[in-house]
């Protein structure tokens, strides 16, 4: 299976891409919801997390308040360390899962952590799609109601904006307009059908 690892900083445009391949008949594995999946009520991560953080941290309804964990683990590096022990094998072997269980000409790892962690182990080809941090910030404050505060301590979390570029096989600008993505998006398209077509042929040859 050839797989594409599409990664970018927050508020870059994950999603939008995300859904115009899924238009094209690509199976997108999507690590944010795998991440939600390992700590849905019921699975012993949300178990472990409200025992470290206390049950403030879960919802009336029993779901974890990823937006108050957030806050926590951003402001206080040892606890995301901590937080991300438990959680990414838990997300890789999932993920993994997803992948060896698609039938799709080729899959889609769309992963905001792709080259802070293993998970770009997992991949063939690494695409990044990338805007400014000004852009970044905007789109995110305003999408998420988050301030500007904390946008940017997730901004400078994550790896810097020249490595992300530097680790791509193809970039995406996505600075301009949602029709000026799509024909981006084809023309990656027709260029990945071709990796995994050759990809196939070489494991038969």
């Amino acid at each position: 299976m050839f797989v594409v690892g599409l990664t970018g900083g927050i508020g870059s445009g994950k999603s939008a891409v995300s859904q115009l391949f899924e238009q094209l008949a690509v199976d997108v594995i999507d690590a944010d919801q795998v991440a939600r999946e390992v700590v849905e009520p019921g699975e012993a991560a949300l178990a472990k997390i409200a025992q470290r953080f206390g049950s403030d941290i879960l919802l009336s309804d029993g779901n974890l308040d990823r937006k108050a964990l957030r806050k926590i683990v951003f402001e206080a590096p040892r606890q995301r360390d901590w937080l991300e022990q438990l959680l990414h094998p838990l997300i890789r072997d999932r993920i993994l899962l997803k992948l060896d269980n698609s039938k799709a000409e080729y899959a889609i790892l769309a992963s905001p952590l792709l080259l802070e962690t293993d998970q770009h182990l997992l991949v063939n080809h690494v695409v990044v799609i990338d805007v400014d941090e000004a852009t970044q910030i905007s789109r995110t404050t305003e999408r998420d109601n988050t301030d500007a505060e904390q946008v940017e301590a997730i901004i400078a979390a994550q790896i810097p904006r020249d490595q992300r570029i530097a680790k791509a096989d193809d970039l995406i600008d996505n600075s301009g307009t949602p029709d000026e993505l799509k024909p981006l998006v084809e023309k990656l398209h027709t260029k990945f059908l071709q990796k995994a077509r050759q990809e196939r042929e070489s494991d038969f040859g």
